[in-house]
């Protein structure tokens, strides 16, 4: 260092070489080091800011800003190569800090200060070598100087136990090389080293067992420390006595430790070494200041004596025992502790919270993601546990009443909270409802909020509304969540909403109508819900608990009992007393307002009527507690008028507290059981229910919150004692909360949840905190007494029959009956759902295996399996993954429990680790912690009544074995047979379903043949035929082991895991493919199967091919690979659901029938898929309705059904680079936290409904349409006409378009399309075998005015539609015409088509010469056909005609005011003579977000709508663009550097023009999307702007257009949509269909089933939700030209033969059908009997040609067409 720097070391420091972290970094900071470094500067000295750093002086509440800027100081300074010399603090003490510490002189500052030393070498000691504690010490006196350098020297001291490596020390600490440090949550004492942990006693006495031979221990020195003032009281000794004792008889009785004698450290308080008398841990305290040294006895030194004389722990459940009786037979001196080894006498039910907040931006449960919360509620409890479960959230009463009042009711509101109550009673949780928590509507407030006594009839109001609707659910109803916060901290400080400061007044008056507001409700409830409902009420109320700060001045307890009467009997002494304030409370105020000259009390008063009104108004006392503070008298200012001077006390907290991650909030567990005591004695024991109490965190997320968990076993322990000892009647403890959520002024950066939520991750994942896991077990103990569980030995199983034996399968085996039945099916059959649920016994459950998650591969004596030896050897897996952690299930039982319960399966298959009960493989090695581990989980399970499925060998094979040879050698059959032997011993009286081996074929031609997978050998021609043979017969011998020894006793079943991929022959219809296909099933599963499940021998066409070609590999397979399945993450595997039913179906027909699990099925995603597996959702979704199908439908015996797998894990050579799991796991967290998938939320779904059972989407709903309905279908002019140069027609953009090469598919053109303009008859001919009322047709604009001007009209044109609209009119069918359905004249886009704004004026002369012409024959008018498609596919993506790119903004803007126009001239000129109506058709799909659990879904879903159907009818219905596109566009716009929106902007006088230009909305659908927001960067386009993506659902049938699925339900949706957005308009379909491509079938099944359930959804969007529907469209009446898809996609309800010249029109089944639905109007209920409108014309039934609905299964896609 120079020479300057060294002198400055000591002196002021100037502005060059130090740094204030107050403020930013200078951006010139990094130039400036390397200037000096260039210098020679070696150091760059960094004083810290203690104040700045740690403002409040604790460690848990950094200021993380300051932490970070010295952060990023230090590594700029490594950069250039300088070293920090960082100095923790001058001299000078912070003022901040000696306000509340003192100066040097004080030890508790000195304690301060190694508290903060040690936190800076956390933060900081990576960074820094060189460090000065303190600086500028002469500004110290003597006595501060010498505490100074005591902390100098106690701060070296730990940072070289923290830095052991540091410096040249040769000494033990360096040697060592280990820093130690304490947990901030264990409990401090009177010295630093110390901290109160028993557990670690217990494990110390089993190290000592386990590492030294068991020795005897005696137990030399044991005790705690206190320092300060004396306290004969001392009850943390009191607590560490009976907490290390207790450790120590665990430690002697459960884990065998010889331990024969305890001391107590020390007799009395003496001399502590170097820390003199300040130290004290004697159970005698020793005065002094006496100079006879007496010694007096503490509180310790009888509870020890009460402890010596049971010479341990006597259970209370057998009464008082003698030795707990004082010598001198008194009572005893203390109470003895309640803890986890006594059973708890009394129940608590359990309750966690969820406040389901309302700002979907910031929520982790909005909208329908209503699910999670039920599945996070599972997870805490068993459905069937025996305490109840319960859920406390709150109901938002502006989302009810927007303002406040039962007018403005908001039904959308009520739906979802009708759903959240519906979906946890359906989880059996109990719903507990707050009915106001703070979030009072706005407009209320606007009227004076509480302080208006308007207020108590609002709320009354909305009181009676939400018991009315929810109250037949709602048992449990709080009215308002802590009022003390409202009236003080929202109108008093003005801390919260609604931000009013006047503490003097009005806190009184808001507290006054608040109370009133509560006893009106009650009465509400009391008198017109609880004779019917049997509810019951009450109001939350919190308080602290207040402890005087000096229990022996008479003031400071009068100021303790005054402090709670203001806080809690404010509120609790009207309701639960007398109807009044308490006298103190009333005294206290009316004495202050005197003093301070007021004409009356500031404490308003309740008549006579109101104490009695308001008197008993609850039926339980509803408390949420905290935690405790010291208070003490003080003598308040009476200038000041305000609630805490009327209260005269002074706050103040006790150092010695453990700390939150709340300023406010210190644990007290004491408190909590004094609070309650003060509630029984104060209030006459009322019913206590606990609504709120918990704990929160700062800074970075910990899974690991042992802080909480210390937190609620000592307060859940606290009230337990309450409850066992005191009497109190607690009934209820409610957990806050059940995740991490929104804390008020907080925000996120306090939480208090058992779950943790990522608020950065768009997925909003959950993941249990290991706080969760231990409220799980207090449930499952209902306290903390040892969980006994149900008595169970697990399922009883039916014993199938055996099957006799079966002749050897043919070659090709008559099973080949499965191809010939389903290889013909349609692609409508082979993807119709099926609706249905599987038999009551139906087995559901998930897999895993032991090596993939457990871990611990060599914990506790395991030996290693050929896995380990594998996996540890590098380039063998990617990435150099092994199993050696795994998931860490060896060590994590419980979380893997809690996951378990939550999905509520009935089944959980693991497999055993030989290796881990038998470490060298054989019963001599037996390794008993083996044992217990899976005794452990066998008897979690059969507690949670989940059905262990046990494999005994998952491939892990013992290397010691495989060192004999493995599955080569045949003596494993015996050495296998005993392990089987020992396991059935052992774990067979609680496991029924046991595989003897999974996947065999796996194991010998992975392991034995190619040698991919252990034991690598690679003998493909005969090992493993000599591997599988010693496999089958192991698998044989062992099961006649358990038939003969075990079967009679334990009644289970065993067999053997198969693994099998489905083999679709290339062509059904070759008999050699078919053989092929066949082949290969017997090679796979035959090999194993044929020998098991037929005669004992392999099958016939496996002999003959291996007998003639002698090497497997030469073995020929036609594998299915269908293009047109879903690809997974593994390469060249696809997702075909359909071959696991026609796999089930085959092992029907091939092994007798046989009872089927399916052990495994899943699909693997990459590791970028976190928890939004919406892949996994439909491999699910499919496969196991597959198996439904095979179940339901073809009478095949499945079952059960396994899921591959229950959590993310070890994927063998894959490593970690694959999931198949339902729950995402974090490998690079050592505490591998689990977080449940969409896929898990799913599953679990699925199986709580057993399947799939109809939903009432699919539900046929039967009734009629209005009598004035219209039913109609529909073509357009360039896609039927044709003629396209004749009598004058001008040329249009699609005549030249068609005419590009490349543009439309096979060069098809409409030039003669359907040659309708030639064939009027025949077209109105169809029409009539319809029996539509209405026909939609367009005009062809070039055809009337050929160059798109009314300078020429085009009168043979005109005559066309004049002929057309006469036949019609002749046939009694209506017309409906489009003026523009795509086909603009070439003219007008040669000068910019509809990017020109003289267009609009051009629009509306066209508009006029039909109205003129035609208007007399019309009635009927659409303006514009689906203007999105014009501006988005014709001027946006350029696929449409006219091929325009990224203009489509102008387009639309042009399209609109163009339709306007129209519009007006209609309205204006010819509706009084015509009286027609007009309006315009637009386009949308349905939107579903992907995962509707995810809020950035829903958002995308809502975007992509607005960006759609809101695009065209936000201006017509509603006057502008929608708001989210205007924004969107222009600040996308703005970022990119444009001068204004690409979106262009209506003035307010187009506004008016534009808006309400509609007679009725005309709705173009057909089909649902899903959406899901996708981000394009700053690309300027549609799809930039709009950021979404869509997918459809695997399950939605498909059609001949790729976007096109038949999702009938998004119609009803929409429509519903339309009536809520737009004000509920007439509604006219004017185009619904569906397309077909390739050879062409008249029956066309798909189309009638299409027509079927999209009707039937409209009929019920108009009778169940009032749409107002009057129209329904079909399209299309012909197959035509299909704009860019030419003629290969069908869409007609005719068939056009284009191979005959004469184009003749045949109709299809789905045109026989929609006749049949017109002539009946709808659709008769078959219950009522056969229907006329069914009886064909000519009278005959003839259903071959036309599909009839005529039951309530008809609207279901049927599987079992063939």
């Amino acid at each position: 260092m120079t020479t300057e720097q060294v002198m400055s070391l000591n002196g002021e420091t100037s502005d060059k070489d130090t740094f204030d972290c107050s403020h930013p970094i200078p951006p010139g900071s990094a130039q400036y080091f390397e200037y000096l470094q260039s210098r020679g500067v070696t150091h760059f000295k960094v004083p810290l800011s203690w104040a700045q750093l740690l403002p409040s002086g604790l460690r848990s509440q950094p200021q993380q800003a300051v932490v970070n800027c010295y952060q990023t100081l230090m590594k700029q300074l490594h950069e250039v190569g300088l070293e920090p010399l960082v100095i923790l603090h001058r001299s000078t003490v912070p003022d901040s800090l000696r306000s509340r510490y003192g100066g040097w002189e004080s030890k508790e500052l000195v304690e301060m200060f190694q508290q903060y030393a040690e936190f800076v070498f956390v933060e900081f000691g990576d960074l820094a070598k060189t460090w000065v504690t303190l600086s500028s010490l002469d500004e110290l006196e003597e006595a501060e100087l010498q505490n100074a350098l005591n902390a100098h020297a106690s701060v070296y001291r730990r940072y070289h136990q923290l830095f052991p490596e540091r410096g040249d020390a040769q000494d033990y600490d360096s040697d060592r090389a280990a820093a130690v440090m304490a947990d901030r949550t264990w409990l401090e004492t009177g010295s630093n080293w110390l901290r109160i942990t028993p557990f670690g006693f217990r494990k110390l006495l089993e190290f000592i067992k386990d590492e030294y031979g068991n020795p005897p221990i005696y137990v030399t020195e044991n005790g705690v420390s206190e320092k300060g003032a004396v306290d004969l009281n001392d009850v943390p000794r009191q607590y560490y006595y009976e907490n290390y004792i207790n450790q120590g008889l665990k430690a002697r009785v459960l884990d065998g430790a010889d331990l024969r004698g305890y001391t107590a450290w020390s007799l009395m308080d003496n001399f502590e070494w170097a820390e003199g008398y300040a130290e004290r841990f004697g159970l005698f305290f020793v005065n002094r200041s006496d100079p006879n040294l007496p010694r007096i006895p503490k509180v310790s030194a009888s509870h020890y004596t009460s402890i010596i004389k049971c010479n341990g722990f006597k259970d209370p459940a057998l009464g008082p025992h003698e030795c707990l009786t004082p010598d001198d037979g008194g009572t005893p001196p203390t109470t003895p502790e309640v803890k986890p080894t006594d059973p708890p006498a009394a129940e608590i039910t359990t309750t966690p919270t969820v406040t389901p907040p309302e700002n979907p931006e910031v929520t982790p449960t909005p909208g329908d993601r209503l699910a999670r919360v039920a599945f996070l509620g599972r997870q805490l409890s068993a459905d069937d546990a025996e305490v109840s479960l319960y859920v406390l959230f709150s109901l938002s009463w502006s989302r009810i009443f927007p303002d406040g009042t039962p007018s403005s009711l908001n039904q959308k509101g009520v739906d979802y909270y009708n759903k959240l109550i519906n979906s946890l009673i359906a989880n059996k949780i109990t719903p507990m409802v707050t009915l106001y928590h703070w979030d009072l509507p706005q407009a209320l407030q606007n009227l004076g909020g509480w302080e208006n006594e308007n207020m108590i009839n609002f709320f009354n109001d909305y009181c009676d509304f939400c018991f009315a609707t929810f109250g037949d659910r709602v048992k449990l109803w709080m009215t308002i969540n802590q009022p003390h916060s409202i009236a003080w901290l929202g109108y008093g400080l003005g801390q919260i909403p609604p931000n009013v400061k006047n503490p003097g007044t009005t806190p009184y008056i808001v507290a006054h109508n608040l109370i009133r507001a509560h006893a009106k409700a009650y009465h509400t409830y009391d008198d017109k819900y609880r004779t019917s409902q049997g509810g019951l009420v009450s109001i939350a109320l919190n308080a602290d608990w207040i402890e005087p700060k000096d229990a022996n001045a008479l003031r400071d307890v009068e100021s303790a009992d005054r402090t709670l009467q203001f806080q809690l009997g404010w509120f609790a002494h009207p309701i639960f007393k007398n109807g009044d304030y308490p006298d103190v409370m009333k005294w206290q105020v009316g004495n202050k307002s005197e003093l301070q000259d007021l004409s009356g009390s500031r404490l308003p008063s309740f008549t006579e009527e109101e104490k009695n009104y308001i008197k008993g108004t609850a039926d339980m006392f509803c408390i949420n507690h905290y935690t405790t503070k010291v208070v003490t008298f003080a003598v308040g200012s009476t200038a000041v008028i305000s609630h805490p001077t009327f209260r005269g006390i002074a706050f103040m907290y006790d150092r010695t507290w453990l700390e939150s991650g709340s300023t406010w909030l210190q644990i007290t567990p004491f408190g909590f059981r004094k609070i309650l005591n003060f509630i029984k004695e104060e209030y006459g024991n009322p019913p206590v229910y606990v609504t709120e109490n918990g704990i929160s965190e700062k800074g970075a997320v910990d899974l690991n919150d042992d802080h909480r968990i210390y937190f609620y076993e000592n307060y859940i322990n606290a009230g337990l004692k309450a409850v066992v000892t005191d009497g109190v009647n607690v009934e209820r403890f409610t957990v806050q909360s059940l995740m991490d959520g929104f804390e008020g002024n907080q925000g996120y950066n306090q939480r208090f949840g058992l779950h943790s939520v990522n608020f950065e991750n768009p997925d909003r994942p959950r993941t249990p905190k290991q706080s969760a896991y231990f409220y799980s077990q207090v449930i499952q103990q209902n306290g903390f007494g040892v969980y006994k569980g149900d008595v169970s030995t697990g399922v009883k199983m039916p014993l199938p029959r055996r099957l006799p034996a079966l002749p050897p399968s043919e070659v090709p085996s008559k099973s080949k009956v499965v191809w010939e039945t389903f290889s013909h099916q349609s692609s409508f059959q082979r993807q119709s759902y099926h609706y249905g649920t599987f038999p009551e016994d139906f087995s559901w459950g998930v897999s895993s295996s032991a090596y993939q998650i457990e871990g611990g591969w060599n914990a506790d004596g395991k030996g290693p399996s050929v896995w380990d030896t594998y996996t540890q050897t590098p380039g063998n897996t990617l990435a150099d993954a092994t199993g050696d952690v795994a998931c860490d299930s060896y060590n994590r039982l419980d979380e893997d429990i809690y996951m378990l319960r939550a999905l509520r399966v009935k089944s959980y298959r693991f497999s055993l680790s030989w290796s881990r009960i038998f470490p060298d493989g054989t019963r001599s090695s037996l390794n008993q912690k083996g044992v217990d581990y899976y005794n452990k989980l066998i008897n979690s399970l059969i507690a949670n009544k989940i059905t262990p499925m046990v494999t005994l060998y998952h491939w892990d094979l013992p290397q010691a074995l495989q060192t004999l040879g493995g599955w080569e050698n045949e003596n494993m059959i015996n050495i296998f047979n005993d392990y089987c032997d020992f396991c059935f011993a052992t774990f067979g009286d609680r496991v029924k379903l046991w595989m003897t081996i999974n996947q065999p074929h796996s194991i010998a031609w992975l392991g034995y043949g190619l040698g991919q997978i252990p034991p690598n050998v690679k003998n493909p021609g005969t090992t493993p035929y000599i591997v599988a043979h010693n496999l089958i017969r192991a698998h044989a011998k062992a099961y006649h082991t358990y038939d003969d020894k075990y079967r009679t006793s334990q009644g289970g079943l065993v067999s053997i895991a198969l693994n099998a991929d489905w083999v679709e022959p290339k062509d059904v219809n070759v008999l050699r493919e078919v053989v092929a296909a066949d082949r290969a099933l017997q090679f796979q599963l035959g090999w194993f199967a044929h020998p098991i499940f037929k005669n004992g021998d392999y099958p016939d066409a496996m002999k003959w091919q291996v007998g003639n070609k002698s090497d497997l590999q030469d073995l020929s397979e036609s594998r299915l690979q269908e293009s047109d399945s879903p690809a997974t993450a593994i390469q060249n595997q696809r997702a075909v659901a359909w071959g696991l039913r026609r796999l089930l179906n085959w092992i029907k027909e091939e092994y007798g029938n046989p009872q089927i699990y399916v052990t495994e099925n899943g699909v693997a995603t990459t590791t970028e898929i976190t928890v939004d597996d919406t892949d996994r959702v439909f491999f699910y979704k499919t496969y196991a309705d597959e198996a439904l199908k095979a179940q339901n439908l073809d009478g095949v015996n499945v079952k059960g059904y396994m899921a591959t797998s229950l959590m993310d894990s070890f994927e063998w050579k894959s490593g970690y680079n694959f999931g198949f799991g339902l729950h995402h796991v974090d490998f690079n967290d050592p505490k591998r936290p689990r977080t449940v998938k969409y896929s898990g939320l799913f599953y679990s779904q699925v199986m709580k409904d057993n399947g799939f059972p109809l939903p009432d989407d699919e539900k046929t709903l039967y009734g009629e349409f209005p009598k004035d309905f219209y039913w109609s279908t529909a073509s357009a002019s360039y896609q039927i006409e044709g003629s396209w140069r004749a009598h004058g027609k001008g040329l249009s953009i699609w005549d030249k378009f068609a005419h590009t090469p490349l543009r439309v598919g096979n060069s098809d053109n409409g030039d003669i399309a359907c040659d309708s303009y030639n064939k009027v008859d025949e077209d109105v001919e169809v029409l009539k075998k319809l029996k539509v009322s209405h026909y939609r047709f367009s005009v062809s604009w070039p055809r009337v005015l050929p160059d798109g001007t009314n300078k020429y009209i085009n009168e043979d044109g005109l005559n066309y539609y004049h002929r057309l609209l006469d036949a019609l009119k002749a046939a009694n069918i209506k017309p409906q015409i489009t003026l523009y359905h795509w086909d603009l004249p070439l003219e007008l886009q040669k000068v910019g088509g509809w990017e020109n704004e003289t267009i609009v004026q051009r629009f509306r002369d066209y508009a006029e010469v039909l109205f003129s012409r035609l208007g007399d024959k019309v009635k009927f008018w659409i303006t514009l056909n689906e203007p999105y498609i014009v501006a988005n596919l014709g001027y946006g993506y350029g696929t449409f005609a006219p091929g325009v790119v990224n203009k489509q903004y102008n387009a639309a803007h042009n399209l609109i005011k163009a339709h306007a126009e129209a519009w007006h001239l209609y309205n204006e000129k010819y509706r009084a003579t015509q009286s027609g109506v007009i309006s315009i058709t637009i386009n949308s799909d349905w939107a579903e977000p992907r995962n509707p659990y995810k809020q950035e879904d829903v958002d995308a879903a809502r975007r992509y709508l607005q960006f759609f159907i809101g695009w065209f009818a936000h201006p017509i219905f509603r006057g502008d663009y929608p708001e989210i596109m205007k924004t969107t566009i222009r600040e996308r716009s703005l970022a990119a550097g444009l001068a204004k929106s690409r979106l262009p902007e209506f003035t307010p006088e187009e506004i008016a023009r534009i808006n309400g230009t509609h007679d009725y909305f005309g709705l173009n659908h057909y089909t649902t999307v899903l959406a899901y927001p996708y981000d394009l960067g700053n690309r300027q386009d549609y799809e930039g702007d709009r950021g979404t993506r869509q997918t459809s659902d695997r399950t939605w049938i498909g059609s001949g257009s790729f976007w096109l699925k038949i999702t009938p339900f998004g119609f009803r949706r929409l429509l519903k949509f339309i009536k809520e957005e737009y004000g509920n308009p007439s509604v006219y379909v004017t185009e619904n269909g569906i397309s077909e491509r390739g050879v062409v079938d008249l029956n066309d099944v798909f189309r009638v089933h299409y027509y079927e359930t999209y009707i039937n959804q409209g009929l019920k969007a108009r009778l169940l939700d009032g749409v107002d529907l009057k129209a329904y469209t079909a399209w299309s009446l012909m197959d035509n030209f299909e704009w860019a898809a030419g003629f290969a996609e069908q869409f007609g309800l005719f068939f056009v033969n284009r191979s005959d010249p004469n184009l003749p029109r045949s109709p299809k089944n789905s045109a026989l059908r929609y006749a049949s639905i017109i002539k009946c109007n709808g659709f008769p209920d078959p219950a009522l009997g056969p229907h006329e409108c069914l009886i064909p014309d000519d009278g005959a039934s003839d259903s071959s040609r036309i599909h009839v609905c005529i039951s309530k299964e008809c609207m279901v896609p049927k599987t079992a067409w063939v």
